[in-house]
């Protein structure tokens, strides 16, 4: 099949059409802004790229089926265009729907925390037992090196966004998932760009859960209040998990270090088998309990998982060290929730013990834009020696009466105790560290965006300084 996607040059968009072209597919797209490393992947995946949007760009190309991603709004002028010359559109989770989960067993994680971590390690423990998954996940697992995989075996393992579909689909991207086994990592309200509250926002989850067949399993992480809630919409076999509270699946005895986490794995209070995980902090503790429980409901023996989790080589931008300069650690993050924040600073804490820690964040996604998680950002960055708040650079976008306040959230991070700095962009924050940064700090930069580049940057200007 000829299948051209609107908008390809997008994390999940581009690895969708790796997966496409994987299957046999010839695949071709447009984007607005086509840059590394998503145009190098393309590139080397054989996939024709056609930049900017134009009319004349489907003229160019033989189509079967036109891909919609979610960036793209009825206005442009190609959805315009495949609309005029009646070519069959699908969106992206549609066309997955329909191209590959028809006959796989969909194991689908979902919640507002952790879904790229949670998936990726899931699929690693599955294809190390010989399993060979199928995969799409919005980041870049390292032990796969891409963000899909297409194996033989029964298994596509997804992680499943609560974001919107498309223009002409409103939905939850998960609802097109046919989910059969399911991790739900938790629900805190996310995504304020397109919903309303957080009865809104859990709504979704509601709608996910009922997917789930009556022989289908869902393991659900019991740390979060409103779980019991949402998990009761499924009608299938339930388990909880948790590192913190009381749950069906429990991690006992945990060990947090450089090396990562080894922990005990109980089932209702009996004591099944010691697991090491090469990844830090006690969220993905709770993450590996999730895909513990459902590799478990799958069929694989515990020293399987054990081995799986051994083999684990983390996902890029998940607490990535990019480099280390005369002493001076530079970690890239992706946490802009200040649950993340709070989870992710402790983690790399337990990492580099002893160490100063300096968390820079960026309020990038459009719910951190927003004031609705004002106060909480406040506790969030407990831990570190400072904390350094860039100016959100999106944050026009954003209607005033809604914007967060970065002096404020200073002001508020100081008074809960965490020295804290306001700084107006990343490269005034590069130049501030690059003067003061000592032998022995670590640089925790989180944002849900490149952070101008703050991390590479950074790196050099440590260079040149020694």
């Amino acid at each position: 099949m000829r299948i051209y996607l609107l908008g390809i040059a997008g994390t999940g968009m581009g690895s969708f059409a790796g997966l496409l072209r994987a299957a046999g597919h010839e695949v071709a797209g447009s984007d607005e802004n086509v840059y590394p490393p998503m145009s190098d992947k393309l590139k080397e995946w054989g996939i024709q790229v056609y930049t900017p949007y134009s009319a004349d760009n489907l003229k160019r190309a033989d189509i079967d089926l036109a891909v919609v991603g979610n960036v793209i709004r009825a206005e442009n002028v190609e959805a315009k265009a495949v609309r005029r010359r009646g070519i069959p559109q699908m969106s992206f989770p549609e066309a997955l729907e329909e191209l590959f989960l028809q006959t796989r067993h969909s194991v689908v994680v979902a919640g507002t925390h952790g879904k790229t971590t949670t998936t990726s390690l899931l699929a690693q423990v599955l294809h190390h037992a010989g399993r060979d998954p199928s995969l799409l996940v919005g980041g870049v697992p390292l032990n796969f090196n891409e963000g899909f995989r297409l194996g033989k075996g029964d298994h596509f393992v997804i992680e499943g966004d609560e974001y919107d579909t498309a223009y002409f689909d409103k939905g939850p991207k998960f609802l097109h998932y046919r989910p059969r086994t399911a991790v739900f990592t938790g629900a805190e309200f996310d995504h304020a760009d397109i919903y309303r509250d957080t009865a809104h926002y859990e709504s979704a989850f509601e709608k996910f859960m009922a997917l789930l067949p009556a022989d289908g399993y869902l393991a659900a992480c019991s740390s979060f209040q409103n779980w019991k809630r949402l998990a009761g919409f499924a009608k299938c076999k339930i388990e909880s998990y948790s590192a913190a509270v009381d749950a069906d699946w429990r991690a006992e005895w945990i060990t947090l270090g450089p090396a990562g986490a080894s922990f005990e794995i109980q089932f209702r209070g009996r004591p099944e088998i010691r697991v090491a995980l090469p990844a830090a902090g006690r969220h993905n503790v709770e993450n590996a309990l999730g895909v513990y429980a459902a590799c478990r409901a799958l069929g694989l023996k515990p020293d399987e998982i054990a081995d799986g989790f051994r083999s684990f080589r983390g996902v890029r931008r998940r607490q990535e060290l990019r480099g280390e300069v005369g002493g001076i650690a530079v970690i890239d993050d992706f946490a802009h929730h200040p649950t993340a924040v709070r989870e992710t600073i402790a983690a790399v804490k337990a990492q580099y013990p002893g160490r100063r820690l300096l968390a820079v964040f960026e309020p990038r996604s459009n719910t951190a834009m927003r004031k609705i998680h004002q106060e909480e950002y406040a506790h969030a960055f407990a831990g570190a020696a400072e904390a350094i708040i860039s100016q959100p650079t999106a944050i026009a976008k954003v209607p005033e009466n809604e914007r967060v306040d970065a002096r404020q959230m200073v002001q508020d991070i100081a008074a809960a105790g965490t020295p804290a700095r306001w700084m107006e962009s990343p490269d005034a924050i590069v130049a501030a560290l690059a003067r003061e940064a000592k032998t022995g700090d670590v640089v925790l930069a989180m944002s849900n965006g490149s952070f101008g580049g703050l991390h590479d940057k950074l790196l050099k200007a440590l260079e040149a300084r020694r």
